[in-house]
């Protein structure tokens, strides 16, 4: 059982509860049936945008990669304002956290319901290490803890979260078919309309890939 003197010893000492073992295979730059990717994991998928959308952007990204961030903070308010805002993209973030920091992040955001889970992700992306997950830090939960409560969480909420075994079991089932059913063990990683395409996108990137799916 995973409690929270378990969860906050493992963060402390930086170590990984079963998220680095040796199941992870080997990342591969195949595609992925459409089919397939639309399976959720027990949480549910959080969608931006149309689900009428002609194309489908999935993100399995960790809340503590550093490029991830870069996309984040560089990349996606144009991408969203452009494809997401218009329609044009249905747009999912899911959980592939790299170390258990980045769960933890994740189990917050999904705890304050859909509505909260881009704006809590966005701002733990947003102040990756400058407000949390800094080099060196040796208190990183009280760092993390200082971050989201801008986004209302307080301490009983982080403390009762740490202690969420569905919020848990939920967020690596995620990571874990992400591993087990597409190979996937490095972020970022999208699949557009199931196209493969690896690393940090650029707003180009992006308009080389979706464009002709939607003049198609």
């Amino acid at each position: 059982m995973t409690t929270r003197r378990h969860v906050i010893t493992a963060m402390a000492a930086g170590a990984a509860v079963g998220l680095m073992g040796p199941g992870v295979r080997p990342a591969m730059a195949q595609d992925a049936s459409v089919v397939t990717l639309a399976e959720q994991g027990p949480l549910g998928d959080v969608v931006l945008g149309s689900n009428d959308a002609k194309v489908t952007v999935i993100e399995y990204a960790s809340l503590t990669c550093g490029h991830c961030a870069t996309f984040h903070q560089d990349t996606f308010p144009a991408f969203k304002e452009k494809y997401i805002d218009t329609g044009k993209v249905r747009f999912i973030l899911r959980e592939f956290p790299l170390d258990d920091l980045a769960l933890l992040g994740f189990m917050l955001a999904r705890s304050k319901g859909n509505e909260h889970y881009y704006p809590i992700t966005g701002l733990l992306f947003d102040q990756l290490g400058r407000t949390w997950a800094k080099p060196g830090d040796d208190k990183p939960l009280d760092s993390l803890l200082a971050t989201v409560r801008q986004a209302g969480i307080t301490q009983e909420d982080f403390n009762a979260t740490i202690k969420d075994r569905k919020l848990y079991d939920g967020v690596t089932a995620v990571r874990e078919a992400a591993s087990n059913k597409f190979s996937i063990n490095s972020t970022p990683t999208f699949f557009i309309n199931g196209k493969r395409h690896l690393g940090a996108l650029t707003i180009n990137d992006l308009d080389k890939a979706i464009e002709p799916l939607l003049a198609g």
